[in-house]
């Protein structure tokens, strides 16, 4: 409708905060509403408040009257109004919307911007205090792929059928490929405080391609000898492994992304030389999240290859393999993601 707004989850998130802190107004909001004969869930939706704190309104007001509704059981912090303004050019802005020529934020910036814009002067440590007391933490964010899929539900659902129709003497797997760095993966660690542990690096990285699959039924994981490159010798090279791996299924369907050797002529020549032998299913563009295996191969990157002491690349490997035999389990480390799949739960 005409006038409408949208906010985004941090915005939202910023305002429920604001509004919280002002605990009287809230009780008396609340009791403005049971006033007016309104139910509890009707409450709760107004004024964004739990059966909890309406049953205690009510209890305070019945046994010490308005005063004893509005008596705070903390102290009230006002919020200043720079605050404010700092977390809408925080949640809503960039420095590039300001002509300056930086991509994130610094407490020295909106320092300036404050005195140039608000005409407030405060270092840029007090800025730093009032984001820390805001609860605004500097920490890393999570990359998410922009583009989207057009056709993902449609895909996502033709894989729900695959796997909800899939009869006995055919199999689902989900594959995909890793590398395997000799450069060790940085990671976090217990250290001392006030002094940062090291990891030796071996100085010249080399790395190595896995292409693995996670057999649907089993949690088994499937892992092909590793390759110097990630192309469609690799693929063709594992999925060559499926078929002598899983006899006893007439056909495999294996799901992938869509990588450009996932589907080209390599692969078409081989799926012919087997007719009807193996099948191929591509996952939604842009949806990493959707392919189960993904979560193994964190699990290998932390288990294994991060801040590893591994002085070459054949030793690293080794321990990979080790790991893959040893937790061949993944059935239940794939729960949350065998949820996208519910239709064949």
């Amino acid at each position: 409708m005409d006038g409408s707004i949208r906010l985004s989850a941090k915005e939202r998130k910023a305002c429920l905060k604001l509004y919280r802190s002002a605990r009287a107004a809230r009780r008396a909001l609340v009791l403005v509403l049971l006033a007016d004969k309104q139910s509890y869930r009707q409450i709760g939706r107004a004024a964004l408040a739990s059966p909890t704190l309406i049953a205690a309104v009510k209890r305070d007001f019945q046994s010490g009257g308005l005063a004893r509704v509005l008596q705070s059981e903390r102290r009230e912090t006002s919020v200043a109004y720079w605050l404010i303004v700092v977390m809408r050019w925080l949640l809503s802005f960039t420095p590039q919307d300001f002509g300056f020529f930086r991509s994130r934020w610094s407490c020295e910036l909106l320092a300036l911007l404050l005195r140039e814009r608000e005409g407030i002067r405060l270092s840029p440590e007090t800025v730093r205090r009032g984001m820390h007391r805001m609860e605004f933490v500097w920490r890393r964010p999570r990359p998410v792929v922009g583009p989207r899929d057009p056709e993902h539900p449609m895909k996502l659902r033709q894989i729900q059928r695959l796997i909800a129709q899939l009869p006995s003497d055919e199999t689902v797997v989900f594959q995909d490929e890793v590398d395997v760095h000799l450069n060790p993966k940085i990671g976090p660690c217990w250290m001392v405080r006030g002094e940062q542990a090291e990891v030796v690096t071996p100085g010249n990285n080399e790395k190595r391609h896995l292409a693995g699959s996670l057999h649907w039924r089993t949690g088994r994981l499937l892992v092909s000898a590793p390759a110097r490159r990630r192309n469609a010798a690799l693929f063709v090279a594992h999925l060559d492994d499926l078929r002598r791996q899983l006899r006893g299924y007439r056909v495999i369907h294996v799901v992938c992304d869509n990588a450009s050797f996932h589907d080209c002529r390599a692969v078409r020549e081989f799926l012919a030389r087997h007719p009807g032998r193996l099948a191929l299913h591509y996952l939604p563009k842009y949806a990493p999240e959707t392919n189960p295996i993904e979560r193994i191969w964190w699990h290998l990157h932390e288990t294994i290859t991060r801040n590893h002491r591994c002085r070459t690349i054949d030793e690293l490997l080794a321990e990979v393999y080790e790991w893959t035999a040893a937790h061949g389990d993944f059935y239940r480390q794939t729960v949350s993601f065998r949820s996208t799949y519910k239709l064949a739960a």
